[in-house]
């Protein structure tokens, strides 16, 4: 079994399920349970987590990764760092990766393929805006939804893991085939190195094949540096031709030959789609469609990369200086009548042809004209369609442009609000209006909330700083410990974030205040009865450090019922308190119930414990009066404190009676009889032995058994007294229906002549 599933991390995140394994890292579906949601643990492997550089780089690069928040981007919500374990805790996401996607459909529609890209270049246009380049785009780091939502994951991981990797010469992370050729070279890399990623991706998608394979990952790096991919559409004829160019464009070798910016990708892609026939002019075909005008590489049986010219040689020919000048017919010079006739003539003949020509092609221009207005209205069949205009306030700008392409959607201002950054806050159409495709409707779009300087306040009187953190918009939280710098009681030591760094407006500033210059002794108070969130405020203006835990108890929740250091101690400042306080549950504990049997108790017995729904809550064994002396006890279970009902049964007979009614405290671990009779119950169930008295009268007298072979001259009568019992329970025999002739009955007389017979036999007594 893994050795993480089950485990706690931070005291917050257990670990339910292994969901992924990377070359850098394992993800785990685990269980916030401060949120109560589900989140994906990438717990870094060993050989990250004890590279000492490794690690600062990712600590740092985790601080700018955790400010992203995008619709297409995964949300990082913490990440964890100690000693042997380093964690990240992400967005959880229920889909599949887009390598799976692309895996399963061999080959995308452009249509399909534009919507995942779009959606990739404006994560990666968010992140570049804050400065972090991604470094490793791969359809493994881009998780899909069922809904057709891409996800980018991995921000900031790939710098460091890339950085590692190309440090060792045997070492490779993840896959080198959407690498850039500056990453490939080792040179700086920055947006436009994502965007050839980007563009090999694209590739990809749409022709079904990567454009630079090999089974060596080193002769792929070397293919990104010097080889020119095979034009999309010679793999693939359905490509349109404007979105080959845009592909081909972001994977230029030269970075500068790029799209500069995600965004300039992104307005090539919408204007594509809204003309698909479109041609940018970006490249010139040669005659064989499968290549381009540049220089193309292959590899030889070495490994080793060789040129090819694009073209084949061609063969001169002569020009036209040297082609011989032929003589006329006649060596004379020509009459200048026949010049004039002869240019009249050339004239008339060369008039005709070129009009007719000027004509034929005026008429074709406007034969394509009227065609080209006729498939317009034919393709656009909504030109006369109307809608009621829709909410697009709450949006994303872009996600808006996706979603209504029957709108012109342009942006009329930008500012910061408390809207998120490209979220649309205002439109200028109202909601429910006619309007009809195409309509150009302006929006607002927020560019974030505005981030504000923190002033410097350490120093100043808790009322005067207070003062000033609100004047800039923040809110303000106090709190007490003792100062170390020697700072006086009611200034201001330090602020969270710090002085000179930015903050979110309106977000909460905490404010440490002195409460004196810090001693060497603090007495503890008595924090027993307070709540919890109390008890804490008052060690750490003590200057003591707090571990919380909870505890079933009667007291009230979040109640402290216990402190590790009594009340009026001495201790050192910082010193450690352990403060329990109750979780609102009741205790629970074991109460031995005794009971003490009548002395003339006879037969077998059970106790049953009901609680106030009559519900069993324990049962004692079989209680033998027999084979008891004094009392009996059972252990009874439960929570708080409940009233219990002892029922007493006759084992022997099945008959019941209430013993008492009991209060048990299983707090304390006691009880007390609110009511209880023992002897009344075991007399109604018939469980009391009442001795039987000596006979008054003459005893019955047995009846007369008599051997037919003695004569009845004399009959003699003998009486026999009731045996007496010890015993006092009852024992039941009984004769057989009819005399076993197989044993007949043996009659006789004894030395007195008296007549006897053996008696029938009994049944077997039962002594249980």
């Amino acid at each position: 079994m893994d050795k993480y599933i089950g485990k706690k991390l931070d005291g917050r995140y257990q670990i339910t399920e292994l969901i992924g394994v990377g070359g850098m890292a394992d993800v785990y579906s685990a269980t916030d349970i401060v949120d109560n949601k589900t989140v994906a643990v990438k717990i870094l492997k060993r050989e990250y987590a004890e590279n000492e550089e490794f690690l600062r780089r990712f600590r740092n690069e985790s601080k700018m990764i955790a400010s992203l928040s995008h619709p297409n981007v995964v949300k990082v919500y913490d990440v964890g760092f100690s000693d042997k374990l380093q964690f990240i805790v992400m967005e959880y996401i229920d889909g599949i990766t887009l390598k799976e996607y692309i895996e399963n459909e061999e080959v995308l529609t452009w249509k399909d393929s534009v919507h995942f890209i779009i959606q990739v270049l404006r994560a990666l246009q968010h992140a570049h805006d804050k400065g972090i380049v991604h470094r490793d785009i791969k359809p493994q780091n881009i998780m899909l939804f069922t809904d057709g939502t891409i996800k980018v994951m991995d921000f900031g991981i790939a710098k460091s893991a890339r950085e590692q990797a190309f440090t060792a010469t045997d070492q490779t992370i993840g896959t080198v085939h959407y690498i850039s050729p500056e990453q490939a070279r080792g040179d700086q890399t920055d947006e436009k190195s994502d965007i050839y990623s980007v563009g090999i991706m694209f590739y990809e998608m749409l022709t079904g094949q990567k454009p630079f394979d090999s089974d060596k990952p080193i002769t792929i790096a070397v293919m990104h540096m010097k080889n020119t991919p095979k034009r999309p559409r010679a793999i693939n004829p359905n490509i349109p031709a404007g979105l080959e160019e845009i592909i081909l464009r972001a994977m230029e070798k030269d970075p500068e030959n790029r799209y500069q910016t995600a965004a300039d990708m992104i307005k090539d892609i919408e204007s594509f789609k809204s003309n698909p026939s479109m041609i940018f002019g970006y490249y010139e075909e040669v005659s064989d469609e499968s290549e381009m005008t540049s220089t193309m590489y292959v590899e030889n049986d070495d490994n080793e990369i060789e040129d090819y010219p694009d073209d084949d040689e061609i063969e001169d020919y002569p020009n036209d200086d040297e082609i011989e000048d032929y003589p006329d017919g006649d060596d004379g010079d020509e009459d200048e009548d026949d010049d004039d006739e002869d240019d009249e003539r050339e004239s008339r003949s060369l008039f005709i042809p070129v009009m007719t020509a000027v004509t034929i092609a005026f008429i074709v221009v406007a034969v394509f004209f009227i065609l080209w207005l006729v498939k317009g209205v034919i393709n656009d069949p909504t030109q006369s369609t109307r809608y009621e205009m829709p909410n697009l306030v709450g949006m994303d700008y872009y996600e808006a442009k996706d979603s209504y392409t029957y709108l012109d959607i342009q942006i009329n201002e930008t500012e910061n609000s408390t809207y998120e950054k490209d979220v649309i806050y205002f439109q200028d159409i109202a909601v429910g209006d006619t309007i009809s495709t195409g309509q150009t409707v302006y929006v607002n779009v927020s560019l974030g909330i505005s981030m504000v300087e923190v002033p410097n306040v350490k120093n100043y009187h808790y009322d005067m700083a207070k003062k000033m953190l609100t004047q800039e918009g923040f809110e303000v939280e106090q709190k007490y410990e003792m100062s170390s710098e020697g700072i006086e009681t009611s200034n201001v030591i330090r602020t969270e974030p710090a002085a000179g760094e930015e903050a979110e407006a309106g977000s909460t500033i905490i404010m440490y205040i002195s409460k004196g210059i810090e001693n060497s002794s603090i007495e503890v108070q008595n924090l027993v009865g307070r709540t919890l969130e109390d008890a804490t405020k008052l060690c750490e203006y003590y200057g003591l450090t707090v571990v919380a835990q909870e505890s079933p108890s009667t007291e009230d929740e979040n109640i402290v019922i216990a402190q590790s250091i009594e009340p009026n101690q001495l201790v050192d400042a910082g010193t450690e308190i352990v403060l329990t306080y109750s979780n609102g549950q009741d205790p629970t504990g074991v109460v031995p119930f005794s009971l003490t049997l009548p002395t003339n108790a006879t037969g077998r017995f059970v106790l049953d414990f009901l609680d106030s729904n009559g519900t069993t809550i324990a049962c004692s064994s079989i209680i033998n009066a027999a084979f008891v002396t004094g009392s009996v006890s059972t252990p009874v279970e439960g929570s708080g404190v409940q009233q219990i009902v002892v029922i007493l049964t006759n084992y022997s007979t099945n008959q019941q009676a209430e013993l008492g009614v009991y209060n048990f405290d299983f707090t304390n671990l006691t009880y007390s009889a609110v009511r209880e009779d023992v002897q009344g119950s075991f007399e109604s169930i018939g469980g009391i032995n009442h001795p039987t008295e000596a006979p008054t009268e003459a005893p019955a007298t047995n009846p007369i058994i008599v051997d037919p072979g003695v004569p009845m001259t004399d009959p003699i009568i003998q009486t026999v007294p009731e045996p007496i019992i010890d015993n006092p329970d009852p024992v039941t025999t009984q004769a057989p229906d009819t005399p076993n002739p197989e044993e007949p009955l043996v009659t006789g007389t004894d030395s007195n002549g008296d007549v006897t017979a053996d008696p029938p036999a009994t049944a077997p007594i039962d002594f249980e």
